[in-house]
């Protein structure tokens, strides 16, 4: 599920090419027209992406899976039997704040972007994330004091398509009846694979199913605050400094009304300094843990968006149920296999419908091959070109360089790459002067260039003629 940035056809059809005030390269680097990536090179995207994006899910994965083991161990009354889950994970809050600062103020190079949100943002964009964040969290554990595991992941598989909902109301994803379907068909797969006989709690029920609307809200709330570079919020890490501080107060203040702190640390974990000492230790540590998983969660939804995250979370789901089948010998009735046998059709198939969506969209590529971000192309200030003629552009930059006349103006030099017809996909035309597709306007302090023969007679004179009035 690669994770690329398009270019839609909105991208202004007259642009300029971007440079300095002394005609070299911008402060962005580029010296010359971009271009549209072929087919050949869309692929190659796609792959590399893919790749990238599976170290990622990997990561989250592993991290996800560690955290599992830790909250089994942490809260089953077999092993050491801590009471709220709520208490646990506020604190788990307050450690990813506390390493999200020590990256932004140790490596600001890295983790501090120049931007920052300001008091009005972070109150209206930032704030209603973390609360919706909390609340997710909060009626989840909320609703498992209610009702079984197995039904709480029946109705947790709901979530998908509130996902799908929110991305489409939040236009970060487009609507496509094909889409729908697939993801209808994942979530009749995984309703099917955890299907089993349960007894139905309605108030469980309406706690789950609200978790699931707050968990598609906030991590589409989540991926427009990546993609939001003005406050300052476009790093995860940077993202989740300025989120964790809302998440860890929200779910204090529910752990507070649902657990009761008075009740936690009346209990024996925190009787004498040595049990205390062991608690906290248990309780912080795997803080580091949970700020690495949400961490892989961040760049997943920011390199791939909101949907591709929840399909591989479902991935993961598949992935667990299939191993412990495999080497722990857990029993999966037909209904279940058929489920799981839906789920993994469904995910290739949305995998399937990305590739082509990939494939069918436009790339703006750099001179080097590399995509550039959506923002640069989507302000209208780069020249496109495609094809053979971008090729051409690519090997031979710098070939035709401009001349000064004795009052210091350009001499422009017709381009004998290609065709007027074919040089550039979009043209321009300057209210104060008119540039035709067929010039190139470069540096004027370059030496001459190699010319064709009739060109090159004409270019030496012109230079002669130059040198013997410095004369």
């Amino acid at each position: 599920m690669p994770g690329s940035e398009h270019y839609p056809a909105r991208v202004a059809p007259y642009s300029p090419l971007r440079t300095s005030a002394d005609g070299g390269p911008d402060a962005a680097g580029y010296d010359h027209a971009v271009h549209l990536a072929s087919l050949a090179e869309k692929k190659r995207l796609w792959w590399r992406n893919a790749l990238i994006n599976s170290l990622f899910i990997a990561s989250w994965f592993l991290f996800a899976t560690l955290i599992s083991v830790y909250n089994k161990w942490m809260f089953s009354p077999e092993h050491y039997g801590f009471p709220s889950p709520l208490f646990v994970t506020t604190i788990h809050m307050w450690v990813q704040f506390a390493l999200a600062a020590l990256l932004r103020y140790t490596l600001p190079q890295h983790f501090c972007p120049d931007q920052r949100p300001s008091r009005n943002d972070y109150i209206r964009k930032a704030v209603p994330t973390g609360i919706t964040t909390g609340l997710d969290i909060g009626f989840s554990n909320l609703s498992l004091k209610l009702i079984t595991l197995s039904f709480y992941t029946m109705c947790k598989s709901s979530s998908l398509v509130f996902v799908l909902l929110f991305a489409f109301l939040l236009r970060l994803e487009t609507f496509s009846f094909r889409l729908v379907s697939v993801i209808i068909l994942i979530c009749v797969g995984v309703l099917l694979m955890v299907a089993t006989e349960t007894h139905f709690v309605l108030a469980g029920f309406l706690l789950v199913t609200s978790a699931s609307a707050l968990g598609g809200l906030r991590w589409s709330l989540t991926q427009l605050l990546l993609r939001n570079k003005d406050m300052g919020m476009s790093n995860p890490a940077a993202t989740l400094f300025w989120l964790a501080p809302i998440m860890g107060v929200t779910l204090a203040v529910t752990s507070a009304l649902i657990d009761g702190w008075g009740k936690v640390f009346s209990s024996h974990f925190f009787a004498t300094p040595g049990e205390a000492f062991k608690t906290l230790f248990f309780l912080f540590c795997p803080g580091v843990l949970a700020f690495c998983m949400v961490l892989s969660e961040f760049y997943i939804i920011q390199r791939a968006g909101v949907v591709p995250m929840s399909i591989a979370g479902i991935a993961k789901e598949v992935t667990t149920i299939i191993f412990a089948a495999w080497f722990f010998g857990d029993e999966l009735t037909p209904l279940n296999i058929t489920g799981v046998a839906i789920t993994a059709c469904g995910i290739g198939l949305y995998t399937y419908h990305k590739y082509n969506k990939s494939m069918d969209s436009n790339v703006a590529l750099d001179p080097h091959g590399n995509p550039l971000p959506v923002d640069e192309v989507l302000d209208g200030d780069l020249t496109f070109e495609t094809g053979r003629t971008a090729e051409m552009q690519r090997l031979t930059e710098d070939v035709d360089e401009p001349l000064d006349d004795d009052d210091g103006r350009e001499v422009r030099q017709p381009s004998h790459e290609a065709p007027p017809r074919q040089q550039l996909l979009f043209s321009v035309e300057d209210e104060d002067e008119p540039v035709t597709p067929s010039l190139k306007v470069v540096r004027a302090d370059s030496l001459p260039p190699p010319y064709s023969e009739e060109g090159g007679e004409h270019l030496h004179d012109v230079w002669g003629e130059d040198d013997s009035r410095h004369r």
